[in-house]
């Protein structure tokens, strides 16, 4: 895994020890950033659990403001500490042991760009989070997107209230799934 472009492009990240997390191929990673393209320089990011940090740290090095990680486990957000250090992004960058859950209902502050959620496989997290954030309006601005990243087999209609899909990718074993405010 490593960082395909922007100010820290080539930097190899750690992974997280054990099996809890869904890292993003540097493939899917790069087909991406070829579709957010510039429009991510300046924009205000939320990892939702953020394992290694592989999408935020893309961002920020591809120019986004800052990048809000929330992750609950002890290694993930050691590791992604770890990984904006060595990229030398942390100063852009704030890491939360909490949990993703939590994050969403309780939040208050400036609403994010771009909302991305890449929870554990096969427990149905994906769908809940999403949700969630369809919940809590206020958490993405009025232009932002929403991002899913899952297996295609985990792949479930879900009624949403304020999103709605505009795009969907496949990539491999990755599928991501655009979501943006409903009209």
């Amino acid at each position: 895994m490593r960082v395909i472009a922007g100010s820290a492009r080539g930097h190899r990240l750690q992974s997280v020890p054990g099996k809890g997390t869904r890292p993003i191929t540097d493939r899917a990673k790069e087909a991406l950033f070829s579709i957010l393209g510039p429009w991510i320089a300046e924009r205000r990011v939320l990892d939702l659990f953020g394992g290694t940090g592989a999408v935020g740290i893309e961002a920020l090095s591809r120019g986004a403001a800052h990048v809000h990680f929330v992750d609950r486990s002890r290694a993930a957000v050691r590791t992604m500490e770890r990984n904006l250090a060595h990229c030398r992004l942390d100063g852009w960058a704030k890491v939360e042991r909490r949990d993703s859950f939590g994050f969403v209902e309780q939040f208050r502050g400036e609403p994010f760009d771009l909302i991305y959620i890449a929870p554990p496989q096969y427990e149905g997290l994906w769908r809940s989070a999403l949700l969630a954030v369809d919940a809590r309006p206020e958490l993405l601005d009025e232009d932002g997107v929403v991002i899913v990243q899952l297996n295609p087999r985990e792949e479930e209609p879900v009624p949403l209230e304020r999103l709605s899909e505009f795009d969907r990718r496949r990539y491999g074993s990755v599928q991501l799934l655009f979501f943006e405010c409903a009209a």
